[in-house]
């Protein structure tokens, strides 16, 4: 039995039992991977999968517990990894950032050119995913860490840590009867033109939905995206009114008016998150710092080893997390 045998497991498992996905998620062949999951069968004297054909079919019962067992062998083996590259004081790797295309596109820039100075050797990966994948990036072990925003509670996967807060705004061409309005829009003024906003809206838990639901109306959303530039792309070809976050919003965008949208939906949360089970390199902490500053290496390694909830001092808004506390990537 061996590391690549249990990854070429737990790959299959991930991969909803698709070979093809599987050999493309671990970078080998599917001969390659059919071959290894053959020989750690033989070796086990039973099936993990269930075949019809020469598909997999379902797990089996023996089987779900030698993937959750493989799940822990191999997390342990990347800890050690990571334990002995920290000791080497080694300045090279990976970091895998989970996050949507929001925070990747908008805010995290100057924080990834900081980094980049400082750590030259390190290879910086954005793994896109929508709001609802980016903390299955992370307890996957796809990802370092993740980012994403809420309007609820503290996430509960492991170390959370708060950015800063954001507010939606509304979007719409110059010249748009909205834009005309002596008063801020209301839902019901919204509610007679066509929404261009996230493919979260469209889940039943989303606080835009939930907006509308409360003041008894029903919005029009004609079209979503996870992308803001498409939403503004959008709104560009008057498909219809967007609403987006305050941050996607930049100075090239003259064309457009941009509409308070205060009071209409919850304020956002941007949340940093790293799991506690996991041992992190130096150079992840140090980049975390570079998004809080209000804590050093030492500060999250003693966070990180106990049960301890950060402190809740994070900026007030967006634009002091980014004008204040990355002064020196926005200057680069």
């Amino acid at each position: 039995m061996t590391l690549r045998q249990l990854r070429y497991l737990i790959a299959i498992a991930d991969s909803g039992l698709n070979i093809t996905l599987a050999a493309e998620r671990v970078h080998a062949t599917q001969s390659g991977i059919s071959k290894q999951l053959k020989q750690l069968e033989d070796e086990l004297g039973f099936p993990v999968f269930l075949r019809k054909g020469k598909s997999l079919e379902r797990i089996t019962a023996p089987g779900a517990h030698i993937i959750e067992r493989a799940r822990s062998i191999l997390a342990e083996a990347a800890d050690i990894r990571v334990f002995a590259a920290n000791q080497r004081k080694d300045a090279a790797g990976q970091l895998r950032i989970a996050t949507t295309h929001t925070q990747a596109r908008f805010a995290l820039p100057p924080a990834i050119a900081a980094f980049r100075r400082r750590y030259p050797e390190v290879d910086v990966q954005i793994l896109p995913a929508s709001d609802a994948d980016v903390l299955d990036r992370l307890d996957g072990g796809d990802a370092d860490t993740a980012i994403i925003s809420n309007t609820g509670a503290t996430p509960s996967n492991g170390l959370a840590i708060a950015l800063y807060h954001w507010q939606r705004v509304i979007l719409v061409p110059r010249g748009h009867p909205l834009a005309a309005l002596a008063h801020p829009p209301k839902l019901t003024d919204l509610a007679r033109y066509p929404l261009v906003s996230y493919e979260s809206s469209l889940r039943p838990e989303s606080t835009l939905r939930h907006a509308f639901s409360a003041a008894g109306i029903e919005p029009q959303i004609a079209l979503t995206a996870r992308d803001a530039d498409l939403i503004k792309t959008y709104v560009r070809n008057g498909l219809g009114v967007g609403v987006l976050a305050e941050m996607a919003i930049l100075d090239t965008d003259t064309d457009l008016r941009v509409l308070s949208a205060e009071g209409l939906f919850p304020s956002c949360t941007t949340w940093l998150v790293l799991q506690r089970d996991r041992v992190v390199r130096d150079y992840t902490l140090d980049f975390v710092a570079t998004l809080a500053p209000r804590f050093d290496r030492r500060d999250l390694r003693r966070l990180l080893d106990s049960d301890e909830a950060p402190r809740a001092d994070a900026p007030s808004h967006w634009r002091d997390w980014a004008g204040e506390r990355l002064p020196e990537a926005r200057a680069a």
